[in-house]
């Protein structure tokens, strides 16, 4: 049974359905360069008192040893998660010395990518085989593409959401299929509208030339006179061809209709032999320089602005945890950090996208064709290069074979139109009104674009003189101030202190367990 919009607002409005939409579920996992108090790249190795990386719950590496996330539990209320993401921040300030977090997406200066350190994690086959992982990555796409940080933003509905949901639609299959097949509505919704989100929130118009390392590119920069790189009307470099993307992975097809294509899609890419990668080899010279020749040397290399996620078990891969539970919640992966804020993400934004992966959530829609998905996709590429440019028009698939040009300005304002219905909503079931001024505040980016966050800073850069390593540096210095003024809110200083010591015996434990030899670790894992 296909429902409207309004069918939804309408029944989640009743009074016995409005406490269902108020059980959404948060995480989020943000990414933070350590640099040293200069503002250059730290080379030192990641801090013992912060825990093992390979185990640690909250407090982790990412491509680089230098490159921390920070990630915090399932949490039903968006207050919470920004204060276990500042006192998750409170104690690693605490215990990285005089080492700040850059608080930009795009990395500091960087003299040469060479000496970026990739992340380690013991001497266990697992642990040594995520560093092998980034060691293909290195080789792959080179490491400056491997620091650039971002947010990542996981979500989920309550249960009794997806019941009310499966009691509209009349729908008698089994709950945990009815969830997969709506999470992917809303993946598809997201795809088409997911342009919003390097426009609303994009946080890297610039760059530092150092970032390029000498490459040719064909991208018309401007200079400032610090030397600093930048564009006009760009909003998210990092979502660009020189960011966060990979050219191999283009020519993937991973299909969003349902679960079983996309695991299907995912598991094949797994499997798809690269030319261009086999020509860096395995095991060179006794040591390995990638994990395979693929693609995709694991799922966690694929390239997505939004991902569906199940909780993994001990041993199991993404694709097969999904193919045996479902959707679980998806992983919002399209974020700059935010530099205007200590947590590099906002209380106000994590309203407004509760506002908007809601609305995803009350849009029916149709498969997703190959032309489709390549138009969804074009649109995201042209709003992160140009996204504030007065004459760009995005082009808004409403059925197949008819595509209608929009400015920013007449599509947003359509989804605004919508979101503020569900921003209300929201506001009845959390007894609030943030979610209608959250909505009022970005409506007022999609007809103003210098309130974009992206115009803000280069507005700082190009009036105020000041150059982008100078505008970082005095804001990762302001945030760790404000936090060792701080009190802690949800944790404890002693709460990490034991995690820690919790985490370096779970390593020493898995080290010690181990029965194979990598080689053969390897070969089990990929069977």
């Amino acid at each position: 049974m296909t429902l409207s919009f309004n069918d939804y607002i309408t029944a989640f409005n009743q009074a016995s359905n409005l406490s269902a939409i108020a059980g959404i579920g948060r995480g989020i996992e943000r990414e933070a360069l350590r640099i040293l108090p200069e503002g250059k790249l730290s080379e030192k190795a990641h801090y013992t008192e912060l825990g093992a990386a390979l185990t640690h719950g909250q407090i982790t590496t990412d491509y680089s040893e230098t490159l921390l996330e920070f990630i915090t539990p399932v949490s039903h209320s968006a207050e919470q998660t920004i204060a276990q993401l500042q006192d998750i921040q409170k104690f690693t300030y605490a215990n990285i010395k005089s080492e700040l977090l850059w608080p930009m997406s795009m990395p500091c200066f960087v003299n040469d990518e060479a000496q970026i350190p990739l992340a380690q994690y013991g001497s266990s086959n697992i642990g040594r085989m995520k560093t092998v992982y980034r060691q293909g990555l290195k080789n792959r796409y080179g490491s400056m593409m491997q620091v650039i940080a971002g947010i990542h933003f996981n979500f989920s509905f309550s249960t009794k959401f997806w019941q009310v949901q499966q009691a509209l639609h009349q729908d008698d299959s089994p709950l945990e299929d009815f969830i997969s097949e709506r999470y992917f509505s809303i993946l598809r919704n997201y795809k088409r509208y997911c342009w919003l989100i390097p426009y609303l929130y994009g946080s890297s118009p610039a760059l530092c030339h150092s970032f390029l390392q000498g490459d040719d590119h064909n991208i018309p920069f401007k200079k400032l006179p610090n030397g600093a790189l930048y564009l006009e009307y760009a909003t998210s470099l990092r979502m660009s061809d020189l960011g966060y993307t990979s050219s191999e992975q283009s020519s993937l097809r991973i299909c969003y209709n349902n679960l079983d294509d996309y695991v299907d899609g995912v598991q094949k890419a797994i499997s798809l032999k690269s030319k261009k990668f086999a020509d860096i080899g395995v095991k060179v010279n006794g040591q390995y320089q990638q994990l395979n020749t693929n693609v995709l040397q694991i799922e966690n290399e694929l390239y997505a602005p939004i991902r569906p996620k199940q909780v993994i078990k001990s041993g199991e891969k993404p694709s097969q945890a999904l193919r045996e539970r479902g959707v679980e919640y998806i992983e919002v992966r399209a974020l700059d950090v935010n530099p205007f804020v200590d947590t590099g993400i906002s209380l106000e934004q994590i309203h407004f996208l509760d506002t908007f992966l809601t609305y995803c959530a009350f849009v029916d829609n149709k498969e997703l064709d190959c032309d489709a998905q390549q138009h969804h996709e074009n649109n995201m590429t042209e709003v992160v290069m140009r996204g504030r440019d007065p004459e760009l028009l995005l082009c808004d698939v409403v059925s197949k074979g008819q595509v209608n040009k929009k400015s920013i300005s007449q599509w947003g304002n359509e989804l605004f139109d919508d979101m503020g219905k569900v921003a209300s909503l929201l506001d009845s079931a959390y007894k609030t009104e943030c979610y209608t001024k959250s909505v009022e505040r970005e409506r007022a980016k999609i007809n103003d674009s210098r309130l974009t966050p992206s115009a803000q800073l280069l507005t700082i850069m190009l009036e105020g003189r000041q150059s982008i390593s100078t505008y970082s540096l005095n804001k990762a210095v302001q945030y760790r101030q404000q936090a060792s003024v701080r009190d802690y809110q949800f944790y404890s200083e002693q709460f990490f202190i034991d995690e820690a010591l919790k985490s370096h015996q779970e390593q020493a434990h898995i080290e010690a367990n181990d029965k194979l030899s990598f080689d053969d670790f390897l070969t089990d894992y990929f069977k």
